[in-house]
């Protein structure tokens, strides 16, 4: 029943951030934005630690990992993510980045030796064709014109990176590293890379005077960021990368679902199709089962 709830608030959450992303790109600079978001993030989780008396002091070692963590999963995809809402709808930017699922089963394989079960496979392929049924007009649209194939690489570059702090995180929480602190030193090292390649870079550190920039700021670094990453990395620890990745091609699914309720979004057969695809899918990789894998720690939030 853990492993549910794990599952549930980072796909229930992260199906709306997607929609609140847009928000943040504009007038401020993506990298700008995102260093705003984890920013506010870490020194939320950090003041959780210091209010809890959580242990903040690690080997110059472990801050190795841990600002590695931050910089991929905190950093670099989001700013990546950001740049190519610009050009691309947030519907194929959800398409492209739920990749991630193969990639974790990549990464998982090679980085630690997990032995992947072949329903895994099966299920990913399985929800992959869910989600290109659900998007196939985001696919006829695209064309591929500069900019937009700028910003379909920044969507797969943003999933890549992404899936390499997946399997950081996991091999942390093998090391005894837990979830809320490293997520908070993490974002906090995110935070301050962004603004320095940002410094570096020459680009504007700006803000928004709209009250919608400073409500999704607020909504993307508490619940996209303290309370949906809290939940996945705590299931990588639990259940793995491989099968944790699945959450990306539900996010799509809770997307679409707050877009009926609130735009109006009209579905087809073939959406439905894809969705049925999904849910089978999620039952395979998500079926209790014998499965090899490196131990890893686990802690809730």
């Amino acid at each position: 029943m853990k492993n549910v709830i794990l599952y549930l608030i980072p796909a229930l959450i992260w199906g709306s951030t997607w929609f609140a992303i847009t928000f943040q790109v504009g007038e401020v600079d993506p990298i700008v934005s995102v260093s705003y978001r984890f920013l506010l993030a870490g020194l939320i989780l950090l003041g959780y630690a210091k209010i809890r008396r959580l242990n903040l002091i690690y080997s110059l070692s472990e801050h190795k990992f841990i600002f590695l963590q931050g910089v991929f999963l905190f950093g670099f995809n989001y700013w990546m993510v950001y740049l190519a809402e610009q050009t691309l709808t947030s519907g194929l930017v959800a398409l492209v980045f739920s990749t991630m699922l193969f990639m974790n089963i990549f990464n998982s394989r090679i980085f630690l030796k997990n032995v992947i079960p072949w329903k895994v496979y099966g299920g990913a392929v399985l929800g992959l064709m869910g989600i290109v049924m659900i998007f196939y007009q985001d696919l006829l649209s695209f064309s591929f014109s500069d900019s937009a194939s700028i910003a379909l690489l920044q969507a797969v570059g943003a999933a890549y990176i992404a899936s390499l702090g997946n399997i950081i995180s996991a091999r942390n929480q093998s090391a005894g590293l837990p979830v809320i602190q490293t997520n908070a030193i993490g974002m906090t090292y995110g935070a301050i890379a962004m603004a320095a390649v940002a410094l570096l870079a020459g680009y504007e550190f700006s803000y928004s005077a709209a009250f919608s920039f400073s409500l999704s700021l607020l909504y993307l670094a508490v619940f996209g960021s303290v309370f949906a990453f809290g939940a996945y990395l705590s299931l990588i620890g639990r259940i793995g990368a491989s099968r944790a990745g699945y959450v990306q091609l539900v996010v799509p699914i809770i997307a679409l679902i707050l877009s009926t309720i609130f735009e109006n979004y009209s579905w087809t057969i073939t959406g439905i199709v894809g969705v049925a695809f999904i849910i089978s899918g999620n039952f395979i990789v998500l079926e209790r089962g014998k499965t090899k894998q490196a131990p890893l720690a686990s802690e809730s939030i």
